[in-house]
């Protein structure tokens, strides 16, 4: 059901909320947080396709922030959507216009669910510091995309300069299974120290550089990012060690090979993560991720050049990658 209330206020939308409730119980409860999706107008579908199917693993109010137009009269046209166009959540679209364009507190401030986390996601145009942004203020996890950032890179650095405890990226978040993968690679061989590390992968992904940064808190040994202009993602990571090296390399969109010294080579699924997924993963954790934190704050800044040879990255301290596993989600 798609109720459309135009030129609204958010005390009529949440009314309407509860004579939906009331007319009929279409609106179940139960939800155990408030999304709150900060966008613009036109870009907002891709953002609810995938928060409705994250709601199915966790039952949540959307809030979505349509920025319509700051040059326009001040208007808040609303619509709600429950039922079978909510997946298992109940979605509220606020399209602002003039003033009402731009990210407040106060517009959510009445639609917010009582006593539940307040989680705020920016699908496009990540905000100079979430942490400071009016909803970011009020929400115990920020999440941005710095890879839908027009300079991923820059976007990078702004959290590196910027981070506080709650914020996380989906670029990091993509990481999961290379993360994973890894780990368990590292367990299957002799306890030999890894003394290089080489991460191959587009010059400008942003996942390139967080899981190379994450490679060095992990193994104490220089790490080379070695650019690859032409592709997208990440393509290789090697690992090398005095007992022979260790190699995944995913070549295509899913599957991947691993090699390791003495074992034939094995081919197994590494597909790329879709947006729902690395959504209902971040809503799975509603807890700092620390990990994250301490690599996103280890990056400086980051360099990458555009030849087979790179500035290898600053050696870090950390523990050795295996004891990073229980720390893969």
């Amino acid at each position: 059901m798609i109720v459309d209330l135009p030129d609204t206020t958010t005390s009529k939308v949440s009314k309407k909320l509860m004579a939906l409730r009331e007319q009929g119980g279409v609106i179940a409860l139960g939800r155990v947080l408030t999304l709150v999706v900060v966008t613009k107008s036109g870009l907002e579908e891709e953002a609810i396709e995938a928060a409705n199917d994250a709601s199915r693993e966790h039952p949540c109010r959307i809030i979505v922030l349509a920025d319509a137009g700051a040059d326009a009269a001040d208007r808040l046209d609303a619509q709600i959507r429950v039922g079978g166009d909510a997946g298992a959540s109940e979605v509220i679209v606020l399209r602002g216009y003039g003033e009402l364009a731009h990210e407040s507190e106060s517009l959510v401030a009445a639609l917010l669910l009582p006593d539940a986390p307040i989680v705020a996601w920016w699908p496009h145009g990540a905000p100079e510091n979430a942490c400071e942004t009016s909803i970011g203020r009020i929400a115990h996890r920020r999440i941005t995309d710095s890879a839908n950032e027009p300079d991923p890179q820059a976007a990078l650095a702004r959290i590196h300069k910027t981070y506080r405890a709650g914020d996380t990226d989906l670029a990091w978040t993509r990481l999961t299974n290379w993360r994973s993968q890894l780990a368990a690679a590292l367990d299957e061989v002799d306890a030999s120290p890894v003394t290089a590390v080489a991460v191959e992968g587009a010059s400008d992904s942003p996942s390139t550089i967080l899981l190379a940064a994450w490679l060095t808190l992990a193994l104490e040994a220089p790490v080379t990012i070695v650019a690859d202009p032409a592709g997208t993602g990440i393509r290789r990571v090697r690992l090398t060690r005095p007992g022979g090296d260790v190699q995944l390399v995913r070549p295509g969109l899913s599957v991947a090979e691993l090699t390791q010294p003495g074992q034939p080579a094995q081919r197994i699924s590494l597909p790329r993560r879709s947006l729902r997924d690395c959504l209902a993963e971040e809503l799975r954790r509603l807890d700092p991720d620390e990990v994250f934190g301490r690599t996103v704050r280890s990056l400086g800044a980051p360099r990458v050049r555009k030849k087979p040879r790179d500035v290898p990255w600053q050696r870090g301290a950390g523990a050795k990658l295996r004891l990073f596993a229980t720390d893969v989600v």
